[in-house]
């Protein structure tokens, strides 16, 4: 299959002006790191976040010499509930409110399950599962009295399509889809819309380097557009979901790929 090439990346249009954004997992070049930069780009304020502290100031320092005072970084390991609540206590008392949290944590890996050992179900269930509820839950307690907000998950098609050795990361992230519908009828009371994208396969050079080339080549081979996409155009989604433009949106998981069974 011949790939179509990737578009250029659409300007910033105001759509976050004035708001503060939490943004998981966001050192480095995934889609967290794209979702951060897009954010900005769309005029939000953005605290990220991530468990690799060298990583997460690289990448501080990089954005604020593009977006200066826009802008900080706290270090947080989502399976750690202390860390998440320091996360979120700190964005509520810089910013005095919490407008979009954005949980992109989580945690992937291969083994069939017939070999899969309890740690290796446990370690991706409590990062990406666990650690979406964890986030969840304390983004809800900063917004429940402030008068609404936005949460996006990210999930993954993997969590309705089944995959040889992604026993644990599909049931973790069909686990996020379960709790992005169930968190968002329970938020609805306070104003507070959930939603969440779910990707098939956006490059980034990490995916890369713990992904067979082999296996590769036969995701982006399943892709109708014959190519795998772009973090960024992940994070437009994201960008819309946590927008006015999906205003009448909540419980929603929004496919963001061109799979094709």
């Amino acid at each position: 299959m011949t790939g179509v090439e990737s578009p250029a990346p659409e300007p910033g249009h105001g759509l976050l002006r004035g708001r503060t954004a939490v943004v998981t997992a966001a050192a480095g070049t995934g889609i967290g790191g794209a979702t951060a930069r897009r954010f900005l780009e769309e005029g939000a304020r953005v605290l990220i976040s991530d468990a690799h502290r060298r990583r997460l100031a690289e990448h501080e320092a990089e954005l604020a010499r593009e977006f200066p005072g826009a802008v900080a970084a706290v270090p947080c390991d989502v399976t750690d509930e202390a860390q998440v609540r320091a996360l979120f206590d700190a964005a509520v008392t810089e910013h005095g409110r919490l407008d979009v949290v954005v949980n992109n944590a989580g945690l992937g890996g291969t083994s069939d399950l017939v070999d899969m050992t309890d740690a290796q179900w446990s370690r991706v269930l409590d990062v990406t599962l666990n650690g979406t509820f964890r986030c969840t839950r304390a983004a809800l307690r900063a917004m429940r009295g402030t008068g609404g907000g936005v949460i996006v998950n990210n999930a993954s098609v993997v969590g309705w399509r089944a995959q040889a050795g992604q026993a644990h990361y599909a049931a973790a992230k069909a686990g996020v889809m379960a709790l992005t519908r169930c968190a968002a009828v329970e938020a609805a009371a306070f104003g507070v819309r959930v939603n969440a994208v779910a990707p098939s396969l956006a490059m980034h050079p990490h995916l890369a380097k713990v992904t067979s080339a082999a296996l590769l080549a036969e995701l982006t081979e399943r892709e109708a557009l014959g190519r795998y996409a772009e973090p960024w155009e992940v994070a437009n989604v994201i960008v819309f979901l946590a927008s006015g433009y999906s205003s009448y949106m909540t419980g929603e998981v929004v496919a963001v790929s061109s799979q094709h069974p």
